[in-house]
């Protein structure tokens, strides 16, 4: 009888209860043109989660990362979402990757919001999620896009550069990155964007940009804006560059650098011409390049040592970089992501959630730069980096002067 009777209780104790794993939920691109974006946060993720969980976790339970491929197609974003608070209990949501499907989850996240459903440090700078009435269950940890495009733009009009081209994704994305363009320039002495040109979602290396090049080029634009991922984006560049079209173009952070450089390095062999040159992308994490940097070394180190690879969802084919600015940026969220769950404590509860990012104060993530919150500030870093291309390798960039009019 007493059995019977502890059988019964148990029959009604929530799902999760004894769950000895803290269940992480990602929603990200994992196939498609723009893979490597999600691929190579997940890898640089994996890498300190790993750490982690073979030195016993996090007050003795296992941070596991729950992953699941959206395409970069917002639908889908939203019933893996689902799927993810509904069947995998996941005790926060992480890391997704990009404008357009992270609006369009914002107003599920609010329709959970008597479960304290939050998400953690989304790679996208886009500005819906951070303003209200979304901005309170979403942190960031990353610069937004309109401190990455008002720092481009800061620096091409000191140069004498202000006849300023935008070239975007006609989505979330390249609408909050031309926002941000139009935003600074407006903040430069009233100046206007003097030409824009879109191309869709999920286009190949393999697409023709002749028409937006011609548009901008006809317009006499003097340096040129890419809100893009990273195969349109260098598709854009060779054509501009097949018409001897030499004006700097800068991409903002979202665009992939290591997987442009490797496009336009490809290219420049295929067609012996050197498509690398002339090229800004504006950075939201120091370079994994800086081993003056803890954080630095420790990605470096423990990329080398446990060899995270793609998630099984991604395609079977992909080869991975050994190092990446968004893999460095993924290792960044998920040391962060720690530090929340170690700050909650053994039984770690969603309502407490908010309270703990809140109430972090210069957090030293070894990077050089403090990290804070606090209840009106969901945004951990607003340090924007530049970096340019020198021989088909990313590099840091110390003087704008060369595109000086």
């Amino acid at each position: 009888m007493k059995n019977l009777i502890v059988l019964s209780l148990l029959l009604f104790i929530p799902a999760g209860l004894f769950a000895e794993d803290i269940i992480i939920g990602m929603s990200a691109v994992f196939t498609g043109p723009s893979e490597s974006l999600g691929i190579e946060l997940y890898r640089g993720s994996m890498a300190y989660l790993e750490h982690i969980n073979r030195g016993g976790g996090v007050h003795g339970r296992k941070v596991m990362l729950k992953a699941y491929d959206d395409g970069y197609n917002p639908a889908t974003a939203i019933a893996n979402t689902i799927t993810l608070i509904e069947k995998d209990q996941a005790f926060v949501l992480f890391g997704y990757v990009g404008a357009p499907t992270v609006t369009r989850v914002l107003p599920l996240l609010k329709s959970y919001s008597d479960r304290s459903v939050s998400l953690l440090f989304p790679v996208t700078g886009a500005q819906p999620h951070r303003q209200k009435p979304y901005s309170d269950q979403v942190f960031n940890l990353r610069a937004s896009y309109w401190e990455e495009t008002e720092g481009l733009i800061d620096n091409f009009v000191s140069l004498g550069r202000s006849k300023i081209g935008v070239f975007y994704q006609a989505d979330a994305y390249g609408r909050s990155g031309w926002d941000g363009v139009r935003r600074a320039l407006a903040k430069s002495g009233g100046l206007k964007i003097i030409a824009e040109a879109t191309y869709r979602r999920n286009v190949g290396s393999d697409e023709k940009f002749d028409e937006q090049v011609k548009l901008l080029k006809t317009a006499n634009a003097d340096a040129v804006i890419s809100i893009g991922t990273y195969t349109a984006s260098a598709a854009f560049i060779r054509d501009a560059r097949e018409t001897e079209w030499q004006i700097p173009i800068a991409n903002v952070s979202l665009v992939g650098s290591r997987s442009l450089a490797a496009l336009l390095s490809q290219s420049s062999r295929s067609r012996g011409k050197d498509y690398t040159q002339n090229l800004i992308i504006s950075q939201v994490v120091p370079s994994y390049e800086d081993t003056s940097l803890n954080s630095v070394r420790d990605y470096r180190d423990l990329m080398e040592k446990y060899r995270p690879v793609a998630p099984s969802v991604a395609v079977k084919n992909y080869r991975s970089h050994p190092h990446s600015f968004i893999g460095f940026e993924g290792f960044l969220n998920a040391k962060l992501l720690v530090e929340i769950l170690r700050r909650m404590g053994d039984k770690p509860v969603r309502t407490k959630l908010r309270q703990t990012v809140e109430s972090i104060k210069n957090l030293d993530l070894g990077i050089d730069a403090p990290i804070s919150f606090g209840p009106d500030k969901h945004q951990g870093l607003e340090r924007v980096y530049y970096t340019t291309l020198q021989g088909g390798e990313i590099v840091p960039l110390t003087s704008w002067q060369q595109w000086k009019k």
